[in-house]
């Protein structure tokens, strides 16, 4: 059994699902009220393992764009879980991103890291994908500084943490990277080239996220409404995913908001793919219950992105404007999204725990826990 209500270490989930067909369900909740406590309802009533995580810019020491820091997170987490009774998830510590490699950035993320630890994290994901030599004429050039920062950033998490069997993400290819033919591509080469440095170098990785057509977030046409997204490149995936089995990696979707459902049940190459993450949709949950429920709440954080960024956005959409930049007005406006009444909270509650069921069938994920209770 799990040691109270803290999160099951990463690398025991990912080993005990690595043969199943199912994937995991990675949940971003930018804003926890309500959220928390339905996708935990949810797995509950799966017997499903979920994993909750935010991202650097997310949450960080100084708040992120959802006022949020990994501390407060992890608290907010464990306190749901105890309320729900449902103590089988893991603490992600996603996209612990490094765009330049510089000694200072290095240094920011090295205290981000102690504070993720500090959190209970037990699953991390180190991204040093914006670190491609684009002017490397093979694989090994091109990777080497992401080979060689995520070597630097897993060791220091390795010298930190008393969590024994804590799961590890990296990343080659950066996500939703697109250039005049439209989107970037990880290549086999690139992936195997990437994980066999990374053991090399004494890393060996659960999951390796990479560049397969998807982005973060919400996506648009070009007349700026809201599209479901189809442009995951299915069989690069299935590619890449035979060619580092022999690792004993498996991969992490990135850019799940937005994709039909019955195209995860039908398309998706699970078990392949371990972990789903879905983020941006809870958010989409809170401001779709704010309009009805709170709709003088939610007027005042959408009057206040389309002022703040339509300036910086001619031409564009107040929907696609929202839909990408309305997340900034949670940090602003956290004081009051966090004194919502009760009758609001349980409709986001309700439904995130409907949309959780979704998922979590979609992704096949019913009766993990009991894999993961076999070899604790």
């Amino acid at each position: 059994m799990t040691n109270g209500f803290e999160p099951v270490p990463g690398a025991v989930v990912y080993n005990a699902l690595k043969d199943k067909s199912s994937i995991i369900l990675a949940t971003n909740p930018r804003i926890n009220i309500g959220v928390l406590e339905g996708i935990l309802g949810a797995a509950k009533s799966m017997n499903s393992v979920v994993i909750f995580e935010l991202a650097r810019s997310e949450a960080n020491l100084k708040g992120g764009y959802t006022g949020l820091t990994p501390e407060q997170f992890g608290k907010n987490v464990k306190e749901a879980a105890k309320k729900v009774n449902h103590p089988w998830y893991i603490l992600h510590a996603d996209h612990i991103t490094i765009q330049k490699g510089t000694p200072e950035e290095l240094e920011d993320v090295r205290n981000h890291i102690r504070s993720q630890i500090k959190a209970g994290c037990s699953s991390f994901a180190i991204d040093a994908s914006f670190l491609f030599n684009t002017k490397g004429t093979t694989e090994s050039e091109q990777l080497q500084r992401n080979i060689e920062v995520t070597t630097e950033m897993a060791n220091f998490i390795k010298s930190n943490i008393k969590i024994k069997n804590y799961g590890l993400e990296v990343e080659v290819g950066e996500i939703g990277k697109k250039d005049s033919q439209g989107f970037v591509y990880t290549t086999v080469a690139e992936a195997k080239t990437f994980i066999e440095a990374l053991n090399k170098n004494g890393v060996f990785p659960n999951l390796l996220a990479i560049a397969n057509g998807t982005s973060h977030g919400n996506v648009f046409d070009t007349n700026g409404n809201p599209i479901g997204k189809i442009t995951i490149n299915i069989p690069r995936t299935i590619e890449i995913a035979n060619a580092i089995a022999p690792y004993n990696v498996k991969l992490a979707q990135h850019g799940i908001t937005g994709t039909p459902l019955d195209l995860i049940i039908k398309y998706f190459p699970k078990g392949m793919i371990l972990k789903g993450n879905v983020g941006t949709h809870w958010m989409n949950i809170v401001w779709d219950t704010l309009k009805i429920f709170d709709p003088a709440l939610y007027e005042k954080i959408w009057n206040w992105a389309i002022e703040t960024f339509k300036p910086k956005n001619p031409g564009k959409s107040d929907e696609q404007i929202f839909g990408t930049d309305g997340k900034y007005g949670i940090i602003k406006f956290f004081n009051e999204i966090y004194k919502i009444d009760a009758e609001t909270t349980e409709a986001i509650r309700a439904t995130a725990y409907i949309e959780a069921l979704k998922f979590l069938k979609a992704f096949n994920s019913r009766n993990s826990v009991d894999l993961i209770k076999k070899v604790l």
